[in-house]
């Protein structure tokens, strides 16, 4: 009579019996194209998905070696404020609605502004100062992915908030 060990052999002698490896991302491009997978899998994400009236709700899909993802949700009016990443760099898109991103431009007093539309993939440095804000009337929900993990979001002074604020920068320059 055989045993298991007779008719699979030893376990660790053959690695095609034990299941793979997860594959996580290692480079920005590997980090975008989690984030464009992401997109494309609305049934993995939307009934995590739910809406604070008082602050931005946000839910964290995954880790991995070196790495997280946070899924975020942003209703009319809701930002993050002028902040940075610390010492994490990172990619995020907008999945659904349209975000506002104001970052430093290069100018003194300056700033740069864009508009996020869904499928918008935005990466950034460590220390790249930005604010993000839902200047819309729907409901917005981005995908953030921060490496190494997000350990601090510095807050910097805002000037204000949506067009209120562009006006103020706008009368500086």
């Amino acid at each position: 009579m055989n045993s298991d060990l007779e008719i699979a052999g030893d376990l660790l002698a053959i690695p095609h019996l034990l299941p793979p490896a997860p594959a996580h991302p290692a480079t920005v491009a590997d980090f975008a194209g989690l984030i464009r997978e992401l997109a494309a899998d609305r049934a993995a994400w939307a009934p995590l998905v739910r809406y604070d009236p008082t602050l931005r709700w946000y839910h964290r899909l995954r880790t991995g070696p070196g790495y997280e993802v946070w899924l975020l949700s942003w209703l009319p009016g809701q930002g993050s404020g002028r902040h940075d990443h610390g010492r994490s760099f990172g990619v995020f898109g907008v999945l659904e609605g349209e975000l506002t991103e104001h970052a430093e431009g290069k100018r003194v007093h300056r700033r740069d502004k864009r508009v996020l539309s869904a499928g918008t993939v935005r990466v950034f440095a460590p220390g790249y100062v930005h604010e993000v804000v839902n200047d819309g009337l729907d409901p917005v929900v981005s995908v953030h992915v921060y490496a190494p993990g997000l350990t601090e979001m510095p807050q910097h002074c805002s000037v204000g908030g949506g067009a209120a604020r562009d006006a103020a920068l706008d009368a500086l320059t």
